[in-house]
């Protein structure tokens, strides 16, 4: 009966205004208004990373809950983390609108919000809240759209949020802010990830925990330039990748009118092209760090490829769209079925199992 309210509900929602729908989603939470696991998390489902234990492998994508307005409530949904923001220092609205479209042949969204955001003084209020259910909150910071020193922006984000994040990413693969995917160029993205880690240095010589530090990267990187880009992260000695963000691309949507849409599209036709990428990090990084595949996660087949191609966590958001809070049950299940099938004892001995084949496929041009 509750799957069937749901259902219909998710109905309702896909009538309204994407960014409205997106708004009553956050209000309802807000309430209290979502379903609970029957069970708790099958064991095998358990993975450790960065030295936090994480009951399952699924979370929210930043981009869901930008304020942190829900951390809560999607950790009482069942997921195993979740990642706010991206969340800037100052708040800031993002683009006009119309900023958000769906594509539902294509089970894909395209949005150009510009990291609307609250700001941080909000954000950090609302996690220092007590939370009664369990799981990981990660904190993905950024830089406002007129600062004039983008890297101190990001310094202040890890300053702000270190002392309630479980982790915290630096997202420079937004394709939404002007110049800001140019932090990933090898030299840039080096100077970067030396302040923002300096600043940890800084916050754990004073007494502060010392938070996992991860980048979060674009699935548009050209093949030639991963190796630098990847090299700088290791040598940097950062804690982890999140492959990846929205795509610029636009090969084999049906929805035509849509497609052509500015912005970073998200979904099921992302799935391939992340997915090859994620393969492509996780041969370079050689189990150095784990990885989190982002990027067209709508069915317990995409989280196993996504498994088998080198990522530790997974993360979703445009699958919720379309298939609704039931999908993270269905998720769960498949990956046990999965675990106990291959023969693999928990979600570890799963992670990179298939990742040079998929590394060696070729992406559409």
């Amino acid at each position: 009966m509750l799957g069937a309210v749901f259902d219909l509900a998710r109905e309702l929602l896909s009538a309204l205004d994407p960014e409205q729908a997106h708004e009553l989603t956050l209000r309802a939470l807000e309430l209290g208004l979502y379903p609970r696991p029957a069970t708790p998390d099958d064991p095998r489902l358990a993975i450790a990373a960065w030295g936090l234990r994480f009951s399952n492998p699924f979370g929210i994508a930043a981009g869901f809950d930008k304020d942190a307005r829900v951390a809560e409530a999607v950790l009482g949904m069942g997921f195993g983390h979740t990642e706010i923001g991206t969340v800037t220092p100052r708040p800031q609205a993002g683009n006009p609108r119309p900023r958000l479209f769906r594509l539902p042949r294509d089970r894909a969204v395209i949005n150009r919000l510009g990291f609307n955001s609250g700001g941080h003084v909000a954000a950090h209020a609302r996690l220092r809240r007590p939370r009664a259910a369990a799981g990981i909150v990660g904190v993905n910071v950024g830089a406002n759209r007129d600062a004039t020193d983008r890297g101190a922006d990001y310094v202040e984000g890890v300053r702000r949020f270190s002392d309630v994040a479980g982790y915290l990413t630096v997202n420079v693969s937004s394709p939404n802010t002007p110049g800001l995917r140019d932090l990933q160029a090898p030299a840039l993205l080096d100077q970067l990830l030396s302040r923002v880690l300096a600043a940890r240095a800084e916050l754990v010589a004073a007494g502060q925990p010392r938070r996992p530090i991860i980048v979060k990267l674009a699935p548009d990187i050209a093949a030639a330039d991963l190796p630098a880009i990847v090299e700088v992260v290791l040598a940097r000695g950062l804690d982890g990748i999140a492959v990846g963000n929205t795509t610029l691309a636009r090969s084999g949507l049906t929805e035509a009118r849509v497609a052509s849409e500015a912005g970073g599209l998200s979904g099921r036709p992302l799935f391939y092209r992340s997915t090859v990428v994620l393969a492509r990090v996780h041969e370079l990084v050689r189990g150095a760090i784990p990885l989190i595949g982002i990027g067209g996660i709508d069915a317990g087949e995409a989280a196993i490829a996504k498994l088998e191609a080198g990522a530790s966590l997974l993360q979703l958001y445009t699958g919720l769209i379309y298939e609704g809070p039931g999908l993270l049950a269905r998720l769960k299940q498949e990956l046990v079925d999965y675990l106990a099938r291959a023969g693999h004892a928990g979600i570890a001995d799963a992670v990179g199992c298939r990742a040079t084949a998929w590394a060696a496929k070729s992406l559409p041009v």
